[in-house]
């Protein structure tokens, strides 16, 4: 079988390049969509992933022509290597998304909310109504505004920086420490920045519901919370809807010039 290998690649030179590089841009691509945002959904069924995957491969083998591997190359490791970096582009974009979702996840339990757990089929976990929604409009966003066009173009200039035949993962040298800590630093600003509005807004409330308590006491301020909470916090959140999709609107798009 070696032997009927070593001819094949011999007769077909060009064919066995294009499949071996084939292989390491689909292991690349496999980590990327295991993470990235809209290709990681559950609900996406494992066959037309898989299909995407292979039909993405070609596309991005033929734009990126490879050079034939060089001697002594390990296939197992290269498989490898490639399916981390490209873990790591997906993890980088999918820290966008959890931004939002904290966000959600904050006015969810300010509103009084925290019982209401749906379960999300892309993380098999429960999760808050709100933290769902918000998940969702930052997915539509993503989308309208060319996300998955940015992802495939870092899918294509990460080969500039990590080679699909190198066997020498620096992490340093790949992903800035610094940058890394910002970006996942951001997640708890960004859900801070979304969430304000309400959470200043049953602050307020608390306030006031805490002086009535004082002044009256005969008044049963912790029930009059279980109902006023939620109407004041869907009501803020109807008003500045707007703002919010404008923010995480501008939030992502700030992030472009990394894919």
């Amino acid at each position: 079988m070696s032997d009927f290998v070593v001819e094949f690649a011999k007769i077909f030179p060009e064919l066995n390049v294009a499949l071996g590089a084939g292989i390491m841009v689909f292991s690349r691509m496999a980590g990327l969509f295991c993470l990235a945002p809209i290709f990681n959904r559950k609900e996406i069924p494992s066959m037309i992933r898989i299909s995407l995957i292979l039909i993405f491969t070609v596309i991005a083998t033929m734009l990126l022509k490879p050079a034939p591997a060089p001697d002594g190359t390990s296939l197992i490791l290269g498989i490898f290597l490639n399916f981390l970096f490209g873990l790591l582009i997906g993890f980088v974009a999918n820290c966008i998304l959890q931004a939002i979702m904290a966000g959600g996840d904050m006015i969810n339990m300010q509103m009084g909310m925290s019982s209401a757990m749906v379960l999300d089929p892309a993380t098999k976990q429960q999760t808050s109504v709100l933290g769902n929604y918000f998940t969702f409009i930052g997915l539509i966003i993503f989308i309208s505004i060319g996300g998955a066009y940015w992802l495939f173009d870092a899918f294509l200039r990460s080969f500039q920086i990590f080679p699909m035949y190198s066997v020498n993962f620096d992490i340093m040298g790949v992903a800035n420490l610094e940058y890394v800590t910002t970006i996942t630093a951001n997640i708890l600003f960004m859900g801070m920045q979304i969430a304000s509005p309400v959470l200043l807004a049953t602050l307020g409330q608390d306030i006031i519901l805490g002086i009535i308590s004082k002044t009256a006491p005969q008044v049963n301020v912790f029930q009059l919370s279980f109902l006023f909470k939620p109407c004041l916090g869907a009501l803020i959140l109807t008003w500045i809807l707007p703002n919010i999709i404008e923010t995480i609107t501008t939030y992502i798009s700030s992030y472009s010039n990394i894919f």
